[in-house]
């Protein structure tokens, strides 16, 4: 059975929302005594399914969770504008995503470990744009760099460094 109730912590944490065998199960609130507050699905005490936190720092995600972890889907929005949108596993971008930065930088591409991490392309706000591989968040491997006036460079890149023409 699921009842609606509230539970507030002693360290200041307070859950609004539902219970199931004496636990938070369903969907509810949780903020905490810094400031933090979930919005969302909980299963088992966890953060499970689809919810929202904003953090005290003004950061927010807002996508799928697993056993507390970001995890599928979703979106997080730094306080300072960039933007992560795309997939998440255990916590942290993997999978494929896009990043945007206030600068009006953007990478659109694969990620491993919360890094850019396999085929992407990288536009810089001036219009300069890479397109190839990459590895824990440097260009690797062949690509293409494509300047604002058109000129193309094709080569072989290793950890962020131009190699040559290979």
């Amino acid at each position: 059975m699921t009842d609606k109730s509230k539970r507030i912590y002693a360290d200041g944490d307070k859950y609004v929302g539902e219970f199931k065998d004496g636990i938070s199960h369903g969907h509810g609130t949780y903020t905490f005594a810094d400031g933090e507050k979930y919005v969302g699905e909980f299963r088992n005490d966890k953060r499970h399914g689809h919810g929202t936190i904003t953090y005290a720092s003004g950061d927010e995600y807002v996508g799928e969770w697993k056993d507390d972890d970001y995890h599928g889907r979703g979106t997080y929005t730094y306080a300072d504008g960039d933007e992560y949108v795309g997939e998440f596993k255990d916590g942290i971008s993997h999978g494929h995503g896009t990043y945007t930065y206030v600068n009006g930088d953007k990478y659109v591409g694969e990620y491993k470990d919360g890094l850019s991490h396999g085929h992407g392309t990288y536009t810089f706000a001036s219009g300069k744009k890479h397109v190839g591989e990459f590895k824990d968040g440097l260009e690797h491997g062949h690509g293409t760099i494509t300047s604002v006036d058109g000129r193309v460079r094709k080569g072989l890149w290793e950890n962020g460094e131009f190699k040559g023409r290979k």
